[in-house]
């Protein structure tokens, strides 16, 4: 999760992070290269022979990741690795047992396999802010009260089958705390030097290297004192320092190796040196290293330190050994039981260029001795150009060589050993190959943002990851939003093309950011939040019920994407959309997902690369199979017509041998013609609770709930109910003698537009809920009546409607803008804290951060149909 850190990045960064994580499979294979490649000066010069013993924690996820070897029983039953996960924030010290039980058996009613908890700040500005007068105040992140929530969180998660992790360090970024002292933490060269007049003897003190205080880390932070947002001041930048060498040379251009002169045995421990160089013009350099300064973040400032020192296995096991034991301590037999994994987020925690055994490390991986090469870090050039290029060239080489066997191998080493699962995003950090670190990893992730910049697909497929070991699951940080995307206005439809653009690039197991924990009363809603940043999922979201119909959805699309083994061959479109896909496979079938990423329906003529087969169609939607009777077979390929609603997606398969059923029909996708429109009068049922008025309304027509003169309906959140009576009689159907067979022949509700999501029941009988096109339901064959027919449609908009509408009464909150847009609570309210009637009486939601003004743009919301009961011809041939 990259939310106060990438806010700014371009819209390429999300399908560049889906090739970025290692090796990709066969097809992809080129695209990886390319993408290691980019820089082939730092990647330049890299070990060979590297292979890591992964053997035991290659078993264990063998079990862990085993799908059914018949690709239609994982529809039928996802495993439980096709299940998403979350992303579970405990925001500062809000924090409850009695929500934390109520999070987690929503999460395991929805289908949800587990939660990585973090230890964040009270709300994400998009830095670490501070929210005072909390109920809960006094709460900390990785003390052992808060970790005795972690233990009820995980003792619940065990009663629940559900997987529980925690991220290994207050706040998302990267590894560290306030338990490491700056000769622990990542470290930086510095530098100081004088000039010496030439041939006269120096006696005297040569200064020490002087740097900025502040620290050397990619975003600022809030000043807790000042409220200013800045860069901060780093204490052990002043008083820590420790030498790596005092060198002389030339004072001007280019110096030879032969010609610098390493006086570090000359100095003592003040600085001192008596030393006459010879005749020229001379300079001395001190070089030493001192901490960076980069503290953990967005965390309670309270709780925020240095970053431990990557490059050292000593520093890197002071870190993990530190939380294990506050683990140990708290969470006793639950650790490896409960909490199952932990995670490292993606790396953003800055680049160091030190750490204390670099010197000795680098000679014996380069084969050379580094110091003369020192002054490089002062501008100086040695030897030459090239020679001083290889040489930094080789330093960036070792650097990601440490990271490797000092950071990855060590959290690997004391995960397996503490039975806990090694969770990571293992890419954005200093050089180093994503290849050689994913070996050490349990559960590769990567990331993708919501919005319409990162739709569509990449060409990527499954983990290779070095030593053998194949990461056949790869999971990925899903639909982090950016406050411009992410404003309680995400739906299930609306997410939907990243997903399933994320499914085409190679991902099979999405992990949803974000699910804040929510530990107050339930009354107040839409609850807590990150702050600034979405995507907004969770038990108190409008549609959470309804969109269990989208959890199921992935859960039948991850099960097959998990199911087989990556294949390189991929479909071609001869005609038509340019739909995306990608492609499965086993000895018994192959199995294609096949995605339409544009906002347009249309058909696209489809070439896999299968013979003698029986293509059929999977919708994942649904549920529901079919065989693709119209396909022709030539030349050891199958071509075939296929029809999209604007970014349905569904799988083809082949896993019969043509002949085995006989064929009954030709087309493969219905013709669709209207039998009745459903006009007229709607009786709608709003919730009072939420604002709605107290009986219900007949709407005339259909008509958008925003365009609706009563404030409980314009400004309404939540779920409406629409009722309506109608007959299927002769004289409202089209060619009357034809009536029986026509009520008994496939028929379909067609919904027409919906905001956002439908729940249809039709004579008592749930019809499911449309989430996403073609927005219609199945109408079983006898379930329509001639007379008397019960349609009742249960339609829920998004959150922003009602916010919107609060905003038109007094205020009972105060609230501090931020300088990225929008505002955040100053403090929570003593109305709130003491459990009080709220002041301002027609105010319903309750959020810690403020997207909207009186004046916002309301959501288009309802339903907008024509609805209309539709008939399904099968008897033609498809374009």
């Amino acid at each position: 999760m990259r939310p106060a850190r990438n806010w700014h990045f371009p819209a390429t960064h999300a399908v560049a992070t889906l090739l970025a994580c290692g090796m990709t499979l066969l097809a992809a294979a080129q695209v990886m290269a390319a993408t290691a490649n980019a820089d082939s000066t730092v990647h330049s010069d890299r070990i060979t022979g590297f292979q890591p013993v992964m053997e035991d924690s290659a078993s264990r996820l063998s079990a862990v990741e085993a799908t059914a070897e018949d690709p239609l029983q994982a529809f039928t039953q996802p495993p439980a690795t096709a299940k998403p996960g979350v992303w579970w924030h405990w925001m500062g010290c809000n924090v409850s047992k009695q929500g934390i039980t109520r999070d987690l058996e929503a999460f395991q009613a929805a289908g949800i396999s587990g939660a990585t908890i973090f230890g964040m700040a009270d709300v994400c500005t998009p830095w670490a802010g501070d929210i005072p007068n909390s109920p809960n105040d006094g709460l900390l992140a990785f003390t052992d009260p808060w970790w005795q929530l972690v233990r009820h969180a995980a003792a619940e998660g065990k009663r629940l089958g559900l997987d529980i992790g925690v991220h290994n360090c207050p706040g998302y970024t990267a590894s560290g705390g306030a338990w490491i002292t700056p000769e622990l933490s990542m470290q930086e060269v510095c530098t100081a030097s004088i000039l010496v007049d030439r041939g006269v003897r120096f006696t005297g003190t040569v200064p020490r290297p002087q740097v900025d205080p502040r620290a050397v880390m990619a975003f600022p932070v809030i000043n807790k004192e000042t409220g200013l947002t800045e860069k901060p001041m780093i204490e052990g930048r002043k008083t820590f320092y420790r030498d790596i060498a005092l060198l002389a040379m030339p004072a001007d251009g280019v110096v030879g190796k032969e010609q610098v002169i390493n006086l570090t045995r000359k100095m003592d421990s003040e600085g001192r040196l008596d030393w006459s160089p010879p005749a020229g013009k001379w300079v001395i350099y001190r070089i030493g290293h001192t901490t960076l300064g980069s503290m953990t973040q967005p965390n309670q400032w309270e709780v925020r330190g240095l970053e431990c020192d990557k490059m050292s296995a000593a520093a890197t096991e002071f870190h993990i050994r530190h939380v294990l034991t506050a683990m140990r301590r708290n969470l006793g037999d639950l650790v490896g039981t409960g909490l199952q994994h932990v995670l490292f987020d993606s790396y953003e925690a800055g680049t160091p260029s030190w750490t204390p055994k670099m010197a000795e490390e680098f000679a014996a991986r380069r084969n050379y001795d580094l110091t003369p090469y020192l002054a490089t870090f002062a501008g100086r050039v040695i030897g030459s150009d090239q020679e001083t290029k290889r040489f930094q060239r080789d330093f960036s080489r070792t650097i990601a060589d440490l990271y490797r066997d000092c950071y990855f191998a060590t959290v690997s080493r004391l995960l397996k050993a503490a039975n806990l699962r090694f969770v990571c995003e293992p890419y954005g950090g200093p050089w180093w190959q994503c290849e050689e670190v994913t070996p050490y990893v349990d559960r590769v992730m990567t990331e993708f943002w919501n919005g319409p910049s990162y739709q569509g697909s990449g060409t990527g497929g499954m983990m290779q990851a070095g030593g053998g070991k194949l990461h056949n699951i790869l999971e990925a940080e899903a639909f982090t939003g950016s406050p411009e995307q992410s404003q309680w206005t995400e739906t299930p439809a609306g997410l939907k093309p990243a997903g399933d653009g994320a499914f085409c690039a190679g991902i099979n197991r999405l992990v949803f950011h974000s699910a804040t924990h929510q530990p107050w009363d339930d009354r107040y809603r839409p609850g807590n939040s990150m702050g600034q940043w979405g995507t907004h999922i969770g038990r108190l979201q409008t549609w959470w019920e309804p969109g269990k119909a989208w959890i199921a959805y992935l859960q039948r699309c991850q099960a097959l994407l998990q199911w087989g083994a990556a294949a390189p061959e991929e479909f071609s479109v001869t005609s038509g959309l340019a739909v995306h896909g990608i492609h499965r496979h086993a000895d018994n079938a192959d199995v294609f997902f096949v995605s339409n990423p544009t906002s347009s329906k249309g058909v696209a003529r489809c070439v896999f690369p299968v013979a003698k087969r029986q293509p059929e169609r999977w919708d994942p939607v649904t549920g529901a199979t079919r065989d693709l009777m119209d396909n022709e077979s030539a030349g050891g390929r199958i071509s075939l017509p296929l029809e999209f609603a604007p970014a349905q997606s569904y799988f083809v398969v082949f896993r019969r041998n043509v002949g085995e059923r006989p064929a009954t029909e030709r087309a493969n996708f219905p013709r669709v013609a209207p039998l009745l429109e459903l006009a007229g009068a709607w009786q709608v049922s709003f919730d009072p609770q939420w604002g709605g008025p107290d009986n219900p309304v007949t709407f005339d027509k259909l008509d958008d709930w925003t365009h609706r003169a009563e404030i409980g309906i314009k400004y309404f959140s939540g779920t409406a109910v629409y009722r309506k009576a109608f007959d299927a009689t002769p004289t409202k159907i089209p060619n009357p003698k034809s009536q029986n067979s026509i009520l008994n022949s496939p028929l379909q509700l067609d919904l027409g537009t919906v905001r956002h999501l439908a729940r249809v029941r039709l004579n008592g009988r749930d019809l499911g809920v449309a989430w996403c096109a073609p927005w219609s339901a199945a109408i079983p064959a006898g379930l329509l009546k001639d007379k008397d027919n019960q349609l009742e449609i249960e339609v829920t908009n998004v959150w922003a409607n009602r916010l919107i509408g609060d905003e038109q009464e007094p205020a009972d909150c105060e609230w501090q803008p931020r300088a990225t847009g929008g505002a955040c609570l100053k403090q929570f309210p003593d109305w709130f804290v003491k459990n009080q009637a709220r002041p301002s009486k027609g105010r319903f939601c309750f959020t810690p951060w403020n997207y909207f003004t009186k004046i916002s743009p309301l959501v288009a919301s309802g339903l907008l149909g024509p609805v209309r009961v539709m008939q399904e011809d099968w008897r033609h041939r498809s374009p």
